[in-house]
């Protein structure tokens, strides 16, 4: 893909460099982290080349003394390049001085944690919006703020969506013939695999084990399905599977390096809600990834076919496009400064897809269909969290595959996924 395309992180991180001495740029190898922060650094190292880090071990004074905004890429290749910045920080606190990227959390943490000097801000792939996917409508940031409009069109139809699922939103693998794409993804797991777990330390006695437990995840998208089961289903005619510890020692590892990306279960202080589980949603960092981890293409996905490799409720395709409801949401609601969890109580009666909120008082309910029509069946868990919440519940919506975004007359808001934005 040529030239840059203005991301949703953009504003956010001007904002803060207008204020804070440094920020970390985190998230996924190939989300473009290097190309959002060159385009404000003055003086970019590099520390994925070996020869700068040689140059930097031996005079650590060049990492905090050249041009500022001064740009440390892939940070944690050194990782006391970590407490040089912080230590620069105290020095001199002056805005905008350094931009850090990272990939990887190091398994050995710098020694202090630069909590109030390096602040993190996290970067996913592209969301709908960003990828240039139809003219959003409908703003999320308004929506939790009371002031949010329900209404535009489109002309986004379910095939469009099925495309940028299994495109992705990594920006180097975009634009791409779909066997490109195809091969860029293989790539980019493979070297999860072979190169970039081991560089952190991670030792993987059997790789194919992690492949194929990477798969059940994949199988497992936008459910609460259990550890124990996905690695079952990884080794199902295996005597010996491997042990938990193995199997968590992935799920932590995979974590580091956000290429896992679950949402949390939410946690309200009501105590009439408090009978929840406290299992995460699975969620890889792009559907595209899961897609491809269980061979998944544009025509099964549209067939309804996917892998059977854990239990799971309506389609597969269904699970992906939740998950790039996921990604989308997330993106907007890091920009207006909510957090994103799910709802789901321990006997499955309730449930609600995401909970974004700013804080308990402010709460916006989403459910997902993948469906262009909504009925009364699909809104009963959101207007069941209304009667739980009361005014705190500052709306609701359906996300949908739709046409028209509108209000129904219950108060639920229906909105295609294309139409909505920061």
């Amino acid at each position: 893909m040529t030239g840059y395309r203005v991301r949703v992180i953009d504003a956010e991180l001007d904002e803060l460099l207008a204020d804070l001495a440094a920020v970390s740029l985190e998230g996924p190898k190939g989300v473009g982290k290097t190309a959002t922060a060159e385009r404000r650094g003055s003086t970019v190292i590099r520390l994925d080349d070996p020869a700068i880090v040689e140059v930097v071990r031996a005079q650590p004074g060049r990492l905090t003394t050249g041009m500022p905004p001064v740009v440390v890429d892939e940070w944690q290749r050194f990782p006391e390049s970590w407490d040089l910045v912080r230590r620069a920080v105290d020095a001199d606190h002056s805005a905008g001085r350094f931009i850090l990227t990272g990939s990887a959390t190091p398994i050995e943490p710098p020694t202090h944690s630069g909590a109030g000097r390096i602040v993190p801000i996290r970067m996913r792939p592209l969301s709908l919006h960003e990828r240039g996917v139809g003219v959003p409508t409908v703003s999320l940031a308004e929506l939790l703020g009371r002031t949010g409009s329900v209404e535009g069109a489109t002309e986004i139809r379910l095939e469009d969506y099925v495309a940028e699922i299994v495109a992705g939103g990594f920006p180097g693998m975009r634009h791409r013939s779909p066997r490109a794409q195809r091969t860029a993804l293989d790539g980019y797991l493979a070297r999860i695999i072979d190169t970039d777990l081991p560089e952190l330390g991670v030792g993987i006695r059997k790789p194919s084990t992690l492949r194929r437990w990477l798969a059940a995840y994949a199988a497992a998208t936008a459910t609460t399905t259990s550890y124990d089961r996905i690695r079952n289903a990884a080794t199902p005619a295996e005597d010996e599977k491997p042990a938990k510890t193995t199997t968590i020692g992935y799920r932590d590892a995979l974590e580091r390096i956000w290429v896992l990306d679950p949402v949390p279960a939410w946690s309200p202080t009501s105590n009439h809600l408090s009978r929840l589980t406290a299992s995460p949603k699975h969620h890889l960092a792009d559907p595209a990834l899961a897609a491809r981890l269980v061979g998944a293409d544009a025509r099964t996905l549209l067939a309804g076919q996917g892998p059977d490799l854990v239990p799971h409720d309506g389609t597969y395709l269904g699970q992906l496009f939740e998950s790039l409801v996921a990604l989308s949401v997330r993106v907007f609601a890091q920009a207006a400064e909510a957090t994103v969890s799910h709802y789901r109580d321990r006997n499955g009666r309730h449930e609600v897809d995401f909970i974004v909120g700013r804080n308990h008082q402010q709460v916006l309910g989403i459910e997902v269909k993948l469906s262009a029509t909504v009925d009364d069946r699909d809104v009963r868990h959101l207007l069941w969290l209304r009667e739980q919440l009361g005014e705190s519940l500052v709306d609701m919506v359906i996300v949908t595959t739709g046409a028209d975004a509108y209000r129904r007359p219950d108060g639920v808001a229906v909105v295609p996924l294309a139409l909505l934005g920061p």
